[in-house]
């Protein structure tokens, strides 16, 4: 099943999303009769199963009708698959390629940092650059986000607490993140962590660990690798960071880019700059667009 949040005729809604287009909860509740109480975002099906599952269900077993007459993109606003995540945790070094073009050793464990909660962006949002800090560059990664709290488990069960999966672009301000050890500064920038549109349930996904991840900036590809190519595999990743704190429902994890920012360049680098479009692709998922701006007055 593929869930996410839109605003549609100005109201924000939850969305479902099938090869026909996008059908709004509303719409859902008109053709099945149910009223789905408690479901006006993605957020909220991430704490209650049971009402994912019913949603889901209804929306197989409608899917003919619901479809004639589904939105297109064009029709909705597009809002980020996760509106208030409740940590955002990042991974960084996590490709053996990217190591390698950025001359880091092969980390021995996780490199972990975060996020704030209040940068993630929708798909199609601008993103503005910051005045001071420039270098930006993008990071293609895979995310997902939690569906039940993950503390202290095994490999053989992480995968299991994963409510979703999501593409995501771990915005970077380069010259803020190397001024110090601490990458924070340089990665929690308005807007600095889009993510969406679609949020892919993990029945209808699968295996996260070979999946084609790619990126576009202004429709030129710079990164072209599968998540195989991680380090750490996503089921080690959160069984490790389970042992020192709890993965809630709603918290989001972003598991790391391959080689191809610009940071890795060996060339005449090319940060971003006002106008250029990124596009992140990830399979059996889909793309992420957005563009960058000029920061508001």
């Amino acid at each position: 099943m593929r869930f996410l949040n839109v605003v549609h005729e100005g109201k924000r809604e939850l969305a479902m999303r099938a090869r026909g287009g996008i059908v709004t909860i509303d719409r859902l509740r008109k053709i099945s009769g149910r009223k789905y109480p408690g479901a006006g975002s993605t957020d909220d099906i991430i704490r209650q199963p049971a009402l994912a599952s019913q949603i889901a269900s209804d929306f197989v077993r409608h899917t003919g009708r619901l479809l004639d007459g589904a939105l297109e993109d064009g029709d909705v606003k597009f809002l980020p698959c996760v509106l208030r995540p409740g940590k955002i945790v990042c991974i960084g070094l996590n490709y053996r390629k990217h190591a390698e073009e950025v001359g880091a050793a092969l980390p021995q464990h996780p490199v972990v940092f975060s996020k704030f909660s209040d940068c993630v962006a929708g798909h199609l949002e601008d993103i503005p650059i910051p005045r001071d800090g420039w270098n930006v560059d993008y990071e293609a990664e895979l995310g997902m986000v939690f569906g039940s709290r993950a503390s202290t488990v095994s490999c053989e069960a992480a995968l299991n607490h994963v409510f979703g999966y999501f593409a995501a672009n771990d915005v970077s301000a380069r010259e803020m993140q190397l001024r110090t050890s601490q990458w924070l500064i340089g990665k929690t920038s308005p807007g600095f962590a889009p993510i969406g549109p679609d949020m892919v349930t993990s029945d209808e996904l699968g295996s996260p660990d070979n999946l084609n991840i790619r990126c576009r900036v202004n429709g030129e590809v710079r990164q072209n690798s599968s998540t195989s190519d991680m380090i750490f595999r996503c089921d080690y990743i959160i069984s490790y960071i389970s042992k020192y704190f709890p993965l809630n429902p709603g918290d989001i994890l972003l598991t790391g880019t391959p080689e191809g920012v610009v940071l890795g360049s060996r060339n005449r680098r090319r940060w971003l700059t006002v106008g250029d479009t990124v596009e992140v692709e990830i399979e059996k998922i889909g793309v992420l667009k957005n563009t960058f701006s000029e920061l508001a007055p």
